[in-house]
């Protein structure tokens, strides 16, 4: 089917071939890539700060994970207008690898994630994104987005919290403790971000509102600090070596260099050791993050399909994926995916093709390069509300609530499994949860819709009258294994005192295991209790399954006719 064409196709750097090599590639559109580039680089910088933050690392791994990964997913992906780098969705992953097993964990794990990504592409799982229901989707985002607002609050009120528990409810009940303490000068600071951020777009002046929230509370944070106040800051809260052996504050004007990821320091700074158990304690980290960074990434390229009306290789894009993120962590870059904000910013700034993706890149290594020292004056409270209103965006809770409103009660279910596994437990756990239950559930409602009627009244399909004690009863519907015991259970009963029932089978259209056995054992009763059992039109499919379980008509016992009409004249001549 060539208009699904895309779901298959696997080659790397799918975007760039089609929108630069295959389409002419002229001034003008470089023009709009390069502006497009510039455009979501900037946006780029704070988040791709704030969310490194968030993920329990040094701000400048998100840098080095927006210019590596960004760069490397736009070369080599499979969609031409996604941006890459870290993104919100793997707060909830990455953190606890960062507390367990630190930097060097956290960039091992990802390279796993991106063999793994590799792998999925390869086996051609791009199409994967049409298994996944909404109710899901929608759970385990809006979970993240609370788990993400959760762990701003500590940086929000300006509490002094050293470190907070592993679960969420302890999570809860240390900030909840602690909330008398709170620091009001950071949190003047953080609620100027967010009204900025709230009330920006009003303006409609076509900057992201983050823009001027972040640089009017990094101004304000340090007319108050010159005051005595003291607002937590880049480059009061992190900290790097120079090669001289000094120590610098905030975050370090040089590019990324080339480091094995499990060099970097792990937990407590002391350095992780390669072995099998490592490897086997970070593999469950690893698949939830490729898991999510395949569900992410591909979900965003069918949003950008949507906007621009063209099409994204899916396996193409896993491959990227895997690519970058195994690549990246060698810079210390952490986790990137596609982010679906900067990626519908970059389609509105007018970009033609994956090299505004790269452009985004150049700028965000140019910012770090030259404008380092006026990035360490970024207030952590500001960092904190700027990641509160992106928990917000991603949660996207207008549709969830739509979905509570209006979806039938098994989506309403299957959404609150998700949400709450999501908070309370972890993403792996709830996405797995959730897809199981919807799983279930839609099993179920199949089989409901399954139904056997006696028609044997109905003149109108039978023209030729069947002789006495003989009925024909109707089955409507998959029989498969969650309805066909029900189903020949009640033609068991009503077929008690017949001497022969004809089914007809036209409007079933799959026969399982389940219903092939279900159905032997039917046939098996009718047999003891000498009834004669007449199968009518069947459709290709279960004449197959018969067929390869071998069932073979048996003289005066079981037949099959390629009509209900065939059946039926047989049957009264046989009986007349």
């Amino acid at each position: 089917m060539p208009h699904r064409a895309h779901l298959f196709s696997l080659r790397i750097g799918h975007a760039l071939r089609e929108s630069c090599f295959k389409e002419r590639y002229n001034r003008q559109r470089l023009i709009k890539d390069v502006l497009a580039g510039m455009t979501v680089g900037i946006i780029a910088i704070p988040l791709a700060m704030a969310l490194a933050i968030a993920s329990g690392v040094a701000p400048q791994y998100g840098l080095y994970t927006a210019i590596v990964g960004g760069f490397i997913i736009a070369l080599t992906g499979g969609s031409r207008f996604s941006i890459s780098g870290p993104t919100a969705a793997f707060v909830v992953i990455l953190y606890p690898v960062a507390q367990q097993y630190g930097l060097g964990g956290l960039l091992l794990a990802t390279v796993m994630s991106g063999v793994l990504l590799i792998g999925m592409a390869v086996v051609r799982l791009g199409r994967l994104i049409e298994y996944i229901p909404e109710s899901v989707t929608l759970g385990f985002t809006g979970g993240i987005g609370v788990v993400i607002a959760t762990l701003q609050i500590k940086d929000f009120l300006g509490l002094e919290l050293a470190s907070l528990p592993e679960h969420y409810v302890g999570k809860v009940a240390a900030l909840a403790t602690a909330v008398p303490d709170v620091y009001w000068p950071s949190l003047l600071i953080a609620l100027l971000t967010l009204a900025i951020m709230l009330g920006w777009p009003k303006l409609k002046t076509g900057v992201p509102a983050h823009l001027p929230a972040v640089l009017v509370a990094s101004v304000i944070t340090w007319l108050l600090n010159t005051q005595g106040m003291n607002i937590a800051t880049i480059s009061s809260q992190f900290s790097y070596l120079l090669p001289d052996g000094s120590t610098g504050q905030g975050i370090p004007p040089v590019l990324p260099e080339w480091v094995w990821p499990w060099l970097q320091p792990g937990p407590n700074g002391t350095e992780l050791t390669l072995d099998w158990s490592l490897f086997s304690a970070l593999l469950p980290a690893a698949f939830a993050i490729a898991m999510l960074g395949a569900i992410e990434s591909l979900l965003c390229a069918v949003v950008l399909d949507g906007m621009t009306g063209k099409r994204h290789s899916a396996n193409s894009e896993l491959l990227g994926q895997g690519i970058g993120n195994i690549i990246a962590p060698f810079f210390g870059g952490i986790t990137a995916t596609a982010a679906i904000a900067r990626s519908a910013a970059n389609v509105k700034a007018g970009a033609e093709s994956p090299v505004s993706g790269m452009v985004h890149a150049l700028v965000v290594l140019a910012a770090l390069v030259l404008l380092a020292p006026m990035l360490a004056y970024l207030p952590m409270p500001a960092m904190a509300a700027l990641l509160m209103v992106v928990a917000w965006n991603m949660s996207e809770a207008h549709k969830a609530i739509k979905l509570l409103k209006t979806a039938p009660v098994g989506d309403v279910f299957v959404f609150l499994t998700c949400f709450s596994l999501t908070i309370l437990f972890d993403m792996v756990l709830a996405i797995t949860a959730g897809i199981l239950v919807a799983a279930v559930l839609f099993v179920r409602d199949i089989a409901e819709m399954t139904r056997v009627s006696d028609i044997s009244g109905h003149h109108r399909l039978l023209a030729t009258p069947l002789p006495e004690n003989w009925s024909v009863f109707k089955i409507n519907g998959p029989l498969f294994f969650a309805a066909a015991d029900r189903v020949f259970s009640e033609l068991s009963t009503w077929c008690k005192q017949q001497s022969g029932v004809i089914l007809y089978m036209d409007a079933v259209s799959i026969l399982d295991a389940g219903g092939q056995a279900a159905l032997s054992r039917f046939v098996q009763q009718c047999q003891q209790r000498n009834i004669e059992v007449v199968i009518a039109d069947l459709q290709f499919q279960p004449l197959k399954t018969l067929a390869r379980a071998n069932v073979q008509p048996i003289a005066n016992e079981l037949s099959f006719y390629p009509t209900l009409q065939q059946a039926l004249e047989q049957v009264s001549g046989r009986k007349a």
